[in-house]
């Protein structure tokens, strides 16, 4: 089997971190080990992504070995250098199989992204991206030889589960919508339920995940700043939010503790109408709040992908706040002040 640079622990690393050998079925990559004992071995889908690179980023500096599921190689080794991540193994589809036998745990966060211009092809691959790659994932865990099968998998979903509203409170237990995202996720997180039963799984319904360098607000702060910092559209909609480093560490959690599954909303404890939102991004940002940004605005930019932006949902984590997740960023403004503070990844 053919294996990026990534894939190899060189003589260069530093000494301090002891090695291990982590074996697949055909082939046998050094990896770093963790010194605290509870060392995951961890394959991810979309670990190119936004959320999926940081997350890469974080199971790295703890010294879990991660196996970057890809259809891009070249991709993959251009985020993921091997000078920077030593020991990460990169695979393509050929060799998911390898990686996903023996690992610890998978997380699937692989779909194309729907903050972005819809078109009737578009949307088609919005749902057909998150349902083969979960479908596959599925297969493949489940095909997986007993001791040799994950013991979790993580996987990604979305708030759009629930349809919007400008009233309706939504935590886990709500029912489904029936507009087009809500059928999406509908089909996505009953595939990922076809994995067998023996294989925790939990299902992380993520809102609008903040971030400078991707996601929705990377979009919506030049049009914010276009049209002096006023709110999006009416500004009545929710606004279901989540800093990346939160979500990355929901992930994080998921993977470790097992009374983590189920569905589990990705959104921080206290969501905000859109006018708030923009009033705190204004503040931060040091501009005017008042002169509302036209719903056509950001429809040329977003498409109908705006729908996401234009029309929210109240979402709260229930769940998460139960099994104790602890929040870095519970509020908006702390964590746009945190994100704005960033300098953009290019």
């Amino acid at each position: 089997m053919e294996l990026s640079g990534a894939s190899i622990l060189s003589p260069l690393h530093s000494s301090h971190r002891p090695t291990s050998v982590c074996e697949f079925r055909r082939f046998r990559v050094w990896c770093v080990s963790s010194p605290q004992g509870n060392k995951m071995t961890v394959s991810i889908t979309g670990a190119t992504g936004f959320i999926g690179s940081k997350l890469v980023q974080r199971l790295f500096e703890d010294n879990h070995s991660i196996c970057v599921l890809t259809r891009s190689k070249s991709k993959a080794d251009s985020i993921f250098p091997v000078k920077d991540f030593p020991g990460i193994v990169i695979a393509e589809e050929p060799q998911w199989k390898d990686c996903i036998q023996g690992s610890t745990g998978v997380v699937n966060l692989a779909g194309l992204p729907i903050s972005t211009r819809w078109s009737p092809e578009i949307k088609k691959e919005i749902k057909q991206s998150r349902i083969r790659v979960t479908s596959k994932v599925v297969d493949l865990i489940n095909n997986s030889p007993i001791d040799a099968r994950p013991r979790v998998l993580v996987s990604a979903t979305a708030v759009g589960y629930y349809g919007t509203s400008e009233t309706q409170v939504f935590d886990e237990q709500s029912a489904s919508g029936n507009d087009y995202l809500a059928e999406v996720c509908r089909e996505w997180e009953g595939t990922a339920l076809g994995v067998d039963k023996d294989v925790r799984l939990a299902l992380i319904r993520i809102g609008v995940v903040l971030g400078k360098d991707g996601g929705a607000l990377a979009k919506m702060i030049p049009i914010f700043m276009m049209f002096a910092g006023g709110p999006l559209g009416s500004g009545k909609q929710w606004f279901s939010w989540i800093h990346v480093d939160d979500l990355v560490n929901l992930l994080y959690e998921a993977l470790l503790n097992p009374s983590y599954k189920g569905v589990i909303n990705g959104t921080a404890p206290h969501p905000v109408r859109l006018a708030e939102m923009c009033e705190a991004l204004g503040s931060v940002l040091g501009r005017p709040s008042w002169l509302p940004v036209p719903d056509l605005a950001l429809k040329a930019v977003l498409g109908e992908g705006a729908t996401v932006v234009l029309e929210g949902q109240r979402v709260v984590p229930v769940r998460a706040k139960e099994l104790g997740f602890s929040y870095k960023y519970p509020y908006i403004k702390e964590a746009l002040k945190s994100i704005l503070a960033q300098k953009v990844v290019a």
